[in-house]
């Protein structure tokens, strides 16, 4: 079986467990932005908590932009690493309003998907993850984002190489894929959700995973060294 058929048929699979979504996003565009800015390595609840405190004490995106930073931090402290996202956050802000007068990323609807990710990846600190994220749930772009879920779950059961990145994956399973957003909304949110709540990190839950009969790793005895998952470290 090929990598492409691989890829498909765990696509199948998860569609039929899951059941398949409509694309659904953030109604604000720039609600989804820093949203998922925010989001990077912290849970959707402590994200929502961000994102609120942070809006109530600066109610407008210039007052983001030029609160000061032990503010800001103070303000989304329960997102991790607030110290990292609130510089980026700030940095976003004042070249998106230096560039186009206002706090509004809209037009990014009008322009092509190759356009989109351009200008968004030249943006501090915005990488392919949230730039696919956010061209994906808020404009419909045939994007495909690859978190740590989505990346551990296709390594093991073979759809990418045990050495291929994240970034890689991107291009990679987009190859896979139909260029048609719900396809890729759906087979981003299945796969995450397979990470979250079978797949995981560590003692991955393989009696009850769909996936298990065409697994890699499995069939492995789970003793595959791959780049999404680190070795346990041993106790003591």
């Amino acid at each position: 079986m090929t990598q492409q058929e691989k890829t498909l048929l765990a696509h199948e699979r998860l569609n039929e467990a899951y059941g398949i979504q409509p694309v659904r996003g953030r109604k604000d565009p720039m609600h989804e932005l820093i949203g998922t800015i925010l989001s990077h390595r912290t849970t959707h609840a402590n994200e929502v908590t961000a994102y609120r405190t942070m809006r109530e004490r600066f109610p407008t995106w210039e007052a983001v932009r030029d609160a000061p930073l032990p503010d800001l931090i103070d303000a989304i402290q329960t997102a991790n690493y607030p110290e990292i996202k609130a510089p980026y956050i700030q940095n976003v802000l004042r070249v998106l309003i230096a560039e186009r007068g206002t706090a509004n990323i809209d037009f990014l609807r009008e322009l092509s998907t190759e356009e989109a990710m351009q200008w968004l990846t030249n943006l501090p600190g915005i990488g392919p993850k949230t730039a696919t994220l956010l061209l994906l749930f808020a404009f419909q772009k045939p994007v495909l984002p690859v978190d740590t879920h989505v990346h551990r779950v296709t390594q093991r059961i073979g759809a990418i190489g045990p050495k291929v990145s994240a970034a890689k994956a991107h291009d990679l399973l987009l190859s896979y894929l139909p260029a048609d957003a719900p396809v890729l909304f759906n087979f981003h949110k299945h796969f995450y959700w397979h990470g979250q709540r079978v797949c995981t990190w560590y003692n991955p839950r393989c009696e009850a995973c769909v996936l298990a009969p065409d697994c890699d790793y499995l069939q492995s005895g789970k003793t595959m060294l791959l780049t999404s998952t680190p070795s346990k470290k041993p106790k003591g």
